[in-house]
């Protein structure tokens, strides 16, 4: 990798102890502002646990991060969202009986004025430019007006990826973007994912669907055991290299396989 690419976020020694349980330890990582990564590894391999000391939900034991080439300790994840990190969990965070606009805007309201305690939303406003981030990302959705409880699983995922794709505008974090979806619908979630590729922002995937990641990263972080295990080149490394990697049966990697 050359030496000029600018690095959007580093890790050092990043390590985090629920008491005894030490769930994620000595993490080094690093991302350049260009790429798309994954985060892959079984159940409790500390995936979740890095993610979540990175933005905030969790302060980390010990270890450094650095975001956007400043050094950064997030106490909550607004802090975090104030930096430009968005993060789309599993349960999408969004409020089921507010429209799109309400939930793209949900914490960033834009209001006409105030008056003491009261203000009044300028809901045009908002319309307009969640219209415009549907747009910027490749949404459609027919209907912003309705509640996004009435909508299907694809649908929902695609609000809470354009709200992270508006206002998420150093680095998007998606944990498991597609996992509860069918398959129309994660195609539609992968081409907005490519389309942000296309615009430069970086993404990290934490993804158990393997053929998803080959296909949308350019390298793989494997966990274990609350570890790094190794780092793959999507290009080079093959599905049996991430499964060793991920389990330990094979210490090493294969030929087409390479650390980065």
């Amino acid at each position: 990798m050359s030496s000029d690419r600018k690095v959007i976020l580093e890790t050092k020694g990043l390590t985090k102890h629920y008491g005894g349980v030490e769930a994620l330890n000595d993490a080094d990582f690093k991302m350049y502002a260009d790429e798309h990564i994954a985060i892959v590894g079984d159940n409790g391999a500390g995936k979740s646990t890095f993610v979540r000391n990175i933005t905030g939900v969790e302060q980390r034991t010990s270890g450094d991060v650095v975001f956007d080439g400043e050094s950064v300790n997030f106490r909550a994840p607004i802090e975090a969202r104030e930096h430009g990190i968005e993060t789309v969990y599993q349960n999408l965070a969004l409020a089921d009986f507010l429209d799109v606009p309400a939930n793209i805007f949900l914490g960033r309201e834009e209001v006409r004025f105030k008056l003491g305690p009261l203000s009044w939303l300028n809901k045009k406003a908002m319309r307009k430019r969640a219209e415009e981030l549907l747009e910027e990302t490749g949404i459609k959705i027919p209907d912003l007006t309705q509640n996004v409880a009435g909508m299907s699983g694809g649908q929902r995922q695609c609000v809470a990826i354009s709200r992270a794709a508006g206002w998420g505008s150093k680095l998007i974090i998606m944990d498991e973007p597609t996992a509860a979806l069918g398959i129309q619908e994660t195609t539609r979630v992968e081409n907005i994912i490519r389309g942000l590729k296309a615009r430069g922002v970086p993404v990290i995937i934490i993804s158990h669907n393997l053929r998803q990641v080959f296909n949308l990263v350019d390298r793989i972080v494997v966990f274990r055991q609350g570890r790094i295990a190794g780092v793959l080149d999507a290009k080079q490394a093959s599905g049996n290299d991430v499964v060793a990697m991920i389990t330990g049966v094979d210490q090493g990697v294969h030929d087409n396989a390479s650390y980065i």
